[in-house]
């Protein structure tokens, strides 16, 4: 990979068009900042991305990109990286994208580890269908589909992610750009699959979780003594609902990517002519 790689490398020529203020816009210059500071080009990197805001970055980043269908961006994703493991696969969802329809993929992808970075845009409500609640809205949340509040418990990513085998669960802010930087980096020198929940929010149709108000409640866990490679320590983090934490929660240092247990080193896009030896042998055994 290339060293000489900067930020705006990743930007293309395509002005979005998310609403004034969006977080949005800092999470994908903190992965456009991650991704050069690590060595990544745009020609070895694939964007993929599902539906709503969220899934609109892919043309807003030069790289390799797939828009993607509604909650399918992680078997795009781990399509990708298995037929061609020499690209940085990192894969962009929203709370709704990502832990409704999604929520089957997110937990399979967080179990086969696959050597990928998911960042979900988490701004706690549906922002491209105009303000419902989502998976992660909290109990008492109202909206115009939730006049009364969801009266549901919440999601909560990070304990999916523990609870399927995690390797690497991790949570940041998109208006602190260092950290949010410095995170999504350590998620892309992570060897399997990582998980950058990351706040978001809507300043359109959201004015509970805001700016303000993520600014004021999140605890940053390298202020703290706390050691990501503390399992039960993570446990206690990851599971402590009454608080919000920012950092890398929990790091297997131990983890191997998916494709590297199989034992996938070679890209496969190159087919060569001709069915594969022993191949006729078979056909002729079952017809």
């Amino acid at each position: 990979m290339s060293s000489q790689a900067h930020f705006t490398d990743f930007k293309s020529d395509k002005r979005p068009t998310w609403c004034p203020g969006c977080g949005d816009f800092g999470t994908m210059n903190g992965m456009m900042k991650a991704l050069a500071n690590t060595g990544n080009t745009p020609d070895d990197t694939f964007i993929c991305a599902g539906i709503g805001c969220s899934g609109k970055i892919g043309t807003y980043m030069h790289s390799y990109a797939l828009h993607g269908v509604h909650g399918r961006a992680l078997p795009v994703g781990t399509g990708v990286k298995l037929a061609n493991p020499d690209l940085e696969v990192m894969v962009a969802g929203g709370d709704g994208d990502g832990y409704s329809i999604g929520a089957g993929h997110f937990i399979h992808a967080v179990r086969r580890n696959v050597d990928m970075t998911y960042v979900v845009m988490d701004n706690r409500i549906y922002g491209l269908t105009k303000g419902q609640f989502s998976p992660t809205s909290r109990e008492d949340f109202e909206t115009s589909t939730s006049p009364d509040g969801t009266q549901q418990s919440p999601v909560h990513p990070l304990a999916l992610a523990m609870a399927a085998g995690g390797s690497f669960i991790a949570q940041s802010f998109s208006s602190d750009s260092q950290r949010h930087t410095q995170i999504i980096e350590e998620a892309i020198e992570h060897d399997g699959f990582s998980l950058v929940n990351t706040y978001s929010p809507c300043v359109t149709f959201n004015d509970v979780d805001t700016y303000d108000y993520f600014r004021d409640s999140l605890i940053d866990l390298d202020e703290e003594d706390h050691d990501p490679t503390d399992y039960d320590q993570a446990r206690q983090r990851i599971m402590d609902f009454d608080n919000i934490y920012q950092g890398v929660v929990y790091q297997d240092d131990d983890s191997v990517g998916y494709e590297k247990r199989l034992g996938i080193e070679e890209p496969m896009n190159e087919i060569p002519d001709g069915a594969p030896e022993g191949a006729m042998d078979l056909v002729r055994e079952f017809y």
